[in-house]
């Protein structure tokens, strides 16, 4: 299951909406549906919207890194950007060697486009 990078300030905004509208709505975004449908359920006693003004002020003064930690199962947003730079410079140098070989006569145009096609799909 594709999961997106939960925000740290979309997550304090919706525990703050929580102590005036319903509450809830930050644990169903962070991925915690039994505590979101727990604080609905209690939603006719001030303990949610308690809860959710100490849980917006926890977010906010937790660093990005710890709040990746909590919730993002530890990727933050800088990893995976480094980490997608990696992966297309090596793939670059890749499709290099394969051109060199291709261009040295030791691989047939048709086997170069096979793997060219296989390199490439590796990206998206």
């Amino acid at each position: 299951m594709l999961t997106k990078r939960k925000s740290r300030s979309v997550a304090a905004v919706l525990a703050f909406a929580g102590t005036l509208t319903i509450s809830g709505l930050h644990k169903f975004y962070l991925g915690q549906p039994v505590w979101g449908v727990l604080y609905v359920l209690l939603s006719w006693t001030p303990i949610p919207k308690v809860a959710s003004a100490i849980e917006g002020v926890w977010y906010l003064a937790q660093d990005e890194e710890a709040f990746d930690r909590n919730f993002n199962q530890g990727k933050s947003a800088a990893r995976n950007l480094y980490s997608g730079a990696n992966q297309v410079g090596a793939i670059a140098e890749a499709l290099r060697e394969l051109d060199a070989l291709r261009q040295d006569g030791l691989i047939s145009e048709y086997e170069f486009e096979q793997k060219r096609r296989q390199l490439l799909d590796q990206i998206s």
